[in-house]
């Protein structure tokens, strides 16, 4: 079985980002795999900066090693109005079942929150992975040139209350 696919074997821990994870967060989204040829623009020069951490509910997936814990992956979600706005996976750790996690803990902050439902503007390699984790699509949001030079699929989560 290969890495890509392989189950989760380390334990993962969700917990609130930090300012100090910043960099760590920034270095996630500017080497994504999935930013690279002619999506690298989009990412080029993004910063995910403390400042942005402290104004909205990021939390990071820890992973356990032997430097006391690896970001594998990371989410945001925007309350007003309610959007995931960032959710990164680490390349060397997609297929594990991380991001799966971060969206249900993302889940569980929204309907923590009273939110019904939350809004993603999906970047389009992403799209399939959120139909695989319950999302539907709404729309398309319009290019955004030149940082976004395409459109790209509107979706959305429904936040069932318990």
């Amino acid at each position: 079985m290969s890495s890509r696919t392989s189950p989760i074997s380390q334990p993962i821990t969700i917990r609130r980002a930090v300012a100090r994870d910043a960099k760590r967060l920034t270095r996630l989204v500017r080497g994504s795999g999935a930013y690279e040829g002619k999506y690298a623009a989009a990412v080029a020069g993004y910063r995910v900066g403390p400042d942005y951490i402290e104004a909205h509910r990021a939390f990071v997936a820890v992973g356990a090693d032997e430097h006391g814990g690896r970001v594998l992956g990371f989410y945001s979600l925007v309350l007003a109005p309610p959007e995931l706005d960032l959710l990164f996976v680490a390349d060397e750790a997609q297929g594990r079942g991380i991001g799966r996690l971060l969206v249900a803990h993302m889940q569980s902050e929204a309907r923590a929150a009273g939110l019904d439902r939350v809004k993603v503007v999906s970047h389009l390699p992403a799209e399939d992975f959120y139909h695989r984790v319950g999302a539907v699509r709404t729309g398309t949001a319009l290019a955004n040139p030149p940082a976004v030079p395409w459109d790209r699929p509107e979706l959305e989560f429904r936040i069932p209350s318990e």
